[in-house]
């Protein structure tokens, strides 16, 4: 409707029969079409749309201000149409005139399911080009492929993806045409008479079964371009030598083992050759003739290992990477870029020097010195060496003239050769070696320098910025990560009054120079973990752009005066031992995410939290206290931590999973989704996957049989939002064997794409995982090559995705698959934690630094963000996400308890019903935690929206319920029945549902009361896997389930809410109104309030059907869902500690038989 000319309800009648009836419709001049509605005033129902390109509109002249709109062809529709006035009669003739003149040469009927072309389109004889990919079109019929030489100018015609099977010999008759794409089209064989499209330039059928070609193809003079790409040829075909005009063999992924390069000599009009994923294990000239026409040569992805092109003596461009190379033999007289990476490269010989290189890229390989040739090209400005063996750099390459990019991190090099002169040098990465200090010139020789990266080395001080006072340094991204350095270093940053971006995590400084600070004002981005700092100067005020500020893991008490700065957006101080915060009367408008997590004892006071009721995301620790009924959480023998940043993206597309108290046993499950660049199927996959875990293993007990249908459930269950969108997805599940319930504890890890599992046992890493990535896996690049997807020159299938499985991307199917690699490992008292990470942090972290990392941690949420902050210290630029699972297995860890009663069985998740908690003068509300309480308060979420006095509910609506029965607990290494503290609460207003005032009553500790409406909900964390009960109590409670959301009076409740996360530890302060404009919209009704950054989970009693009611996913500024909201406490049973007793009896009396409601809970 965007291209909508005109429209109005006018008289229309259909035919030009008088059997048809005038009546008022509304009538569209759209685009090309003119569109009449079955309902007068309205869009709705069906709808008629007339196709006027090469049509008639004219006037019918027995009726005043009427006019006959026809279609073309030979069964063309009519619809009169009568105006009311002339000036609408006018203007409707006079556009209506124009769109039927119109000459359309262009048609994209393109993913429409098609089997034949639309009949009217044969009328129109200016088409010239036609895109009919994707679609399902058919020989026969009216609108088949035989009639497409009906189009007499057609030039150009797409049919790729269309399953034809054979190649449509009637494609020969279109004389015209220019441009043929046949390609994905299960093809094996192409006729002879393709000889007759003498017109032909352009002719893909990459994607086939094709093993060879027609002799009659080499007529096709004009054939200047032939995709032959990933079909079956063994060969070079020997037709290719008469097509002089075809300048590229695109001949990627086929299987041609073996390359003489004598075969390219005959070819003489061949100038780039692109024989990528095919096999090739050896090229070799037989013959001492030149190969003078080749300039450039793609050999990726192949498996040689050793390789001699010195006879392509005008070579200009070498791509040769994820091969097996120990040797490399060029020709250096035009070679202008080589790129040798992934291989086993210790020397590269090129001859004679190549003084028109400028752009080499030979990182992770073997190479323990550089060629002395390199020192003498002069036009080197970009060399990559990083992962290599490298003990030392040559001078002369340093102080070359032209070079400008030096890249030679993750190598052994103890020193950096001083500069002698002036140098251009740009970008230098010297990051993991061994160097203890820098050139002392370095900064005031290389002016150019941009970016210096020493991060993981040994530097104790940094050379100065300048010889004077005066200073010309450009520098604008310093990364000294992982050092030695201390406080001193602050003053010689002074001269580089340019930087943009400061790392200077991990440490040795005890504090920052005040003064120093104060002159960097142009600093954006400022990370100081990980240090000893104990305060950050107030000089940071000065630093106006200032929009990051990461200074985590420190010994911070005041909080720094940065909430004046009009650009701030992210500050994290988590893990510090802040105790008070000072804040200006208004905070900066730019400000989305705080962390304060990790203060244990910061005090937060009303005023504070109202100020902050604007930010994105706020994390804050809650105090609590820990009653005998909350030991459970303590008693589990594992804890974790996450970390989560979005790096230089506005958005966060990775979400974490993770459950302490996973089933009625003593479990926990993990998880990490990475959506790369969309949001919105990780979010989906961390409210639903737990849950479908948990329903799953009820039905078998094989792992590998309930994590594939884990995964392919997920996948299902993604509908609109998963058909071109997907995630990598990674799912840890600890547990006991089912066969053998009393005996240790097992770790069963299944995951698609690139998500990452490792265990630290005795000090080892052991990957979990597999990396289902094409470049890291040739049993899926063969299986993908198989099926005939086009691999793009970046590795990714379609050009969409480097990875071969994934949850999503349906549309790539069954190139991208769902189905997980599933792995089980026996846990034992020598494992120390587990680490779960995408593929940004894995790319940037080694699996032995990781475990180092967090070996020297202890703390699993501080291990995380240190994990976090060194990827990004590394050059990391994406989205990272990490989880640590600290694991104390073993008989230490025993927590066995005297027997209570007996534990529920094994179940789907029911609606989790939240507990009503009553707080006596004395009595302190309780929430179990394992890692304290965090906050997150939603940026409309005023001071009133959290805070509140602890209101007693009663209810008579199931007065004759009787308490539930608390199971045995035992501990993980001696399994069996154990007990359960109920792990959430539910406090009403100040007003109470039985019209009781609550203001007499105690202040719950932790909840802040200034008399408004406060209700804390379930702990959407682990809700859905601890409170297990049978079948409804009655006819009610099941409609009860079945509601979901819905209160039982049928109405939603508008008040605010605070959603408390036991096992993670996390509260989410939720904005009632948010909640209400999501739940207007039908698409958004069941999936508001999915996501926290704490990783937390929804209750599961809508998750199943939650993707697919939705078409997308809803978004809001945060990144994060809202919290959703729970049902009211009028189903529960709340008894006061002094009348429990006389309670019990009189429900034992009044019923006897009465089962347990899974609501009813008497509190002590």
């Amino acid at each position: 409707m965007e291209r909508t000319l005109l429209k109005g309800v006018f008289s229309v009648r259909k035919g030009k029969t008088q059997l048809h009836k005038w009546a008022e419709r509304q009538v569209i001049l759209c685009g090309t079409c003119l569109i009449v509605a079955s309902v007068k005033d309205s869009l709705t129902g069906k709808m008629h749309i007339l196709p006027l390109v090469g049509g008639k509109v004219e006037e019918v002249k027995r009726r005043q201000h009427c006019l006959m709109f026809s279609s073309a062809g030979s069964q063309a529709q009519t619809y009169f149409v009568n105006f009311d006035t002339l000036a609408d009669y006018q203007r409707w003739h006079r556009q209506a005139s124009k769109v039927v003149s119109q000459t359309v040469s262009l048609v994209d009927l393109s993913c429409y399911s098609l089997e034949a072309v639309p009949e009217y389109l044969f009328y129109s004889q200016d088409i010239t080009h036609l895109n009919l990919r994707h679609n399902f079109m058919s020989l026969q019929g009216p609108g088949g492929l035989l009639n497409l030489p009906r189009f007499l100018q057609l030039k150009s015609l797409n049919l790729s993806h269309n399953r034809l099977g054979v190649f449509p010999e009637c494609l020969c008759e279109i004389l015209t045409l220019t441009e043929l794409n046949l390609s994905c089209n299960n093809l094996h064989s192409v006729p002879e008479q393709i000889g007759n499209l003498q017109s032909l330039q352009t002719l893909s059928m990459d994607g086939n079964h094709l093993s060879s070609l027609p002799e009659e193809l080499g007529g096709l003079s004009q054939l200047n371009s032939l995709g032959l790409s990933f079909n079956n040829f063994s060969h070079i075909p020997a037709v290719l030598e008469r097509l002089s005009s075809v300048d590229k063999l695109a001949m990627a992924g086929n299987r041609v083992d073996s390359l003489e390069l004598c075969t390219l000599a005959r070819m003489s009009h061949l100038k780039n050759i692109d024989l990528r994923l095919n096999g090739l294990r050896w090229v070799k000239s037989e013959s001492l003739e030149a190969v003078s026409q080749v300039t450039q040569l793609d050999l990726r992805d192949n498996c040689l290992d050793s390789l001699d092109l010195s006879s392509i003596c005008n070579l200009e461009t070498l791509h040769c990477q994820r091969n097996q190379l120990g040797t490399l033999t060029l020709s250096g007289f035009t070679l202008r870029m080589l790129y040798a990476s992934s291989n086993r490269l210790t020397a590269v010989n090129i001859y004679p020097v190549p003084n028109q290189l400028t752009h080499m890229e030979l990182s992770q390989n073997l190479l323990e010195y550089l060629p002395d040739w390199v020192c003498d090209c002069r036009k080197i400005e970009m060399l990559d060496v990083t992962h290599n063996q490298l003990s030392e750099l040559p001078s002369r390459l340093l102080n070359s003239l032209s070079l400008r990019k030096l890249l030679a991190g993750n190598n052994r090099l103890q020193r950096v050769p001083d500069l002698l002169d002036h140098v251009p040098l740009e970008a230098l990465d010297l990051q993991h070696n061994k160097l203890a200090k820098l050139p002392e010139s370095l900064f005031y020789k290389a002016l150019n320098l941009k970016y210096l990266n020493v991060s993981a080395n040994s530097l104790e001080s940094i050379p100065p910025s300048s010889q004077s006072e005066e200073s010309l340094s450009t520098l604008q991204e310093l990364y000294l990560t992982g050092n030695n350095l201390n406080e001193n270093c602050g003053a010689l940053l002074v001269g580089h009054q340019n930087l943009r971006v400061l790392h200077i995590a991990y440490n040795q400084l005890l504090s920052f120079p005040a003064s120093k600070l104060s002159k960097l004002e142009l600093l954006e981005e400022l990370n100081l973990s990980g240090n000893k700092l104990k305060t950050i100067p107030s000089t940071v005020s000065s630093c106006k752009r200032l929009h990051t500020l990461i200074a985590h893991s420190n010994h911070i008490t005041v909080f720094p005066e940065i909430l004046n700065l009009p650009e701030i957006k992210l500050v994290d101080l988590s893990c510090n031992e802040l105790t008070e915060i000072q804040l200006p009367d208004s905070l900066p408008a730019t400000l989305q995410e705080l962390d304060l997590t990790g203060n244990s004892s910061l005090m937060l006071e009303h005023k504070t939290l109202n100020l902050f009721s604007h930010i994105t995301t706020l994390k804050l620790d809650q105090k609590t206290t820990t009653t005998p009924g909350d030991s459970l959480s303590a008693s589990t023998p594992w804890s974790h931590g996450y970390s989560e940043m979005s790096g230089q993206r506005n958005k966060l597309c990775v979400s974490v999973l993770a459950v302490d108290q996973f089933g009625d046993g003593v479990e926990a499950c993990y998880g990490i989704f990475d959506g790369d660049r969309n949001e919105e199927v990780p979010r989906l996959l961390q409210c639903t996957m737990g849950d479908v875990l948990c329903e799953e293993v009820q039905h078998s007990s094989v792992d590998n049989v309930y994590m594939c249908n884990t995964f392919l459930t997920s996948h299902r269950k993604l509908g609109m939002a998963g058909q071109k969108l997907g995630a990598s997805a990674l799912l840890c599940y600890i547990h006991h064997e089912p066969s053998d319930p009393g005996g240790y504890l097992s770790l069963t890890v299944a995951n698609v794409g690139t998500c990452q599992a490792v265990l630290c046992r005795d000090g080892r890493p052991v990957p979990l995982s597999k990396v289902y990535s094409l470049e890291n896996c040739t049993e899926e690049m063969e299986r993908v090559k198989f099926n005939k997807a086009i691999i793009t020159e970046d590795n990714k299938v379609s050009g969409v995705t480097c990875c071969s499985r994934l949850l999503g991307c349906s549309y790539l199917s069954p190139w991208v698959l769902p189905k997980p690699w599933v792995h089980t490992e026996s846990l034992c008292s020598q494992d120390e934690f587990l680490i779960l990470g995408n593929r940004a942090l894995f790319e940037r972290v080694s699996y032995q630094e990781a475990v180092r990392t967090v070996q020297a941690v202890r703390d699993p949420r501080a291990a995380a963000k240190k994990l976090c902050s060194l990827a990004q210290s590394y050059g990391c630029k994406d989205n990272i996400g990490a989880v640590v699972v600290s694991l104390h297995i073993g008989e230490d860890s025993c927590t066995c308890e005297p027997p209570v009663s007996t534990t529920e069985p094994r179940g789907p998740p029911l609606v989790s019903v939240p507990v009503s908690v009553t707080s006596g003068p004395t009595d302190t509300a309780t929430l179990s935690s394992s890692s304290g309480i965090v906050s997150e308060f939603n940026s409309e979420t005023s001071a009133s929206e959290v805070g509140s006095e602890a209101g007693s509910t009663a209810s008579d609506e199931h007065a004759t319920s009787g308490p539930v029965s608390r199971p045995e607990r035992r501990c993980s290494t001696h399994p069996g029945l154990f007990q359960r503290q109920p792990s959430c609460a539910t406090f009403s207003s100040n007003q109470s549902d039985n019209g009781l005032d609550s203001d007499d009553e105690a202040p719950l500790e932790g909840v802040i009361s200034n008399g408004s409406k406060l209700e804390v909900e379930v702990d959407i964390h682990c809700c859905a896997f601890q409170l297990r009960s049978g079948a409804p109590d009655s006819p009610k409670d099941l409609d009860f389930e079945k509601r979901g959301y819905d209160y039982p009076n049928g109405k939603m409740r508008r008040q605010n809410s605070v959603v408390v996360s036991a096992t993670n530890g996390c509260l989410l302060a939720v904005c009632g109104r948010e909640i209400t404009d999501l739940k207007k919209s039908p698409s958004t009704s069941s999936l508001f309030g999915k996501k926290m950054s704490n990783g937390s989970v929804v209750v599961p009693e809508d998750s199943h059907n939650l993707i697919e009611v939705a078409l997308e996913a809803p978004k809001k500024k945060s990144g994060y869902f809202t919290a959703p909201a729970q049902q009211d406490p009028e189903d529960q049973l709340i008894v006061p500690p002094s009348l429990e007793q006389e309670v019990r009896e009189q429900l034992r009396t009044t019923q006897p038989r009465a089962p347990p409601h899974p609501g009813c809970e008497l509190v002590r």
